[in-house]
């Protein structure tokens, strides 16, 4: 979910782990050989520290929002993210990255 600047994800055991606009330092997509049967897709967003700050599977409730957010983002690698979503292996991809 994203309200004003903050992204937001609640869990399947009802934890909500976010991030603010002005904290987000990187995104990457992860997949990984589970699908079609698993999440094979996998938004991580990390925090000023460099830190995994909250992550979402591919087709989590509220995703298309999120993702027109980060993809509108300057600087948004738009060609990783079709590699990533092309992609049957075990791999992360580096899509944004804050500017220093």
């Amino acid at each position: 979910m994203v309200e004003s600047d903050l992204i937001s994800v609640r869990d399947d055991a009802g934890q909500v782990k976010s991030v603010s606009g002005n904290d987000l330092s990187g995104i990457a997509i992860e997949t990984d050989d589970s699908g079609p049967w698993g999440a094979d897709v996998w938004w991580l967003l990390f925090g000023r520290d460099d830190q995994l700050a909250c992550a979402f599977p591919q087709g989590a409730t509220g995703e298309g929002t999120v993702i027109d957010h980060l993809s509108a983002l300057p600087s948004f690698d738009h060609a990783e993210m079709i590699k990533a979503m092309t992609s049957t292996e075990n791999t992360t991809f580096a899509v944004w990255r804050r500017p220093n």
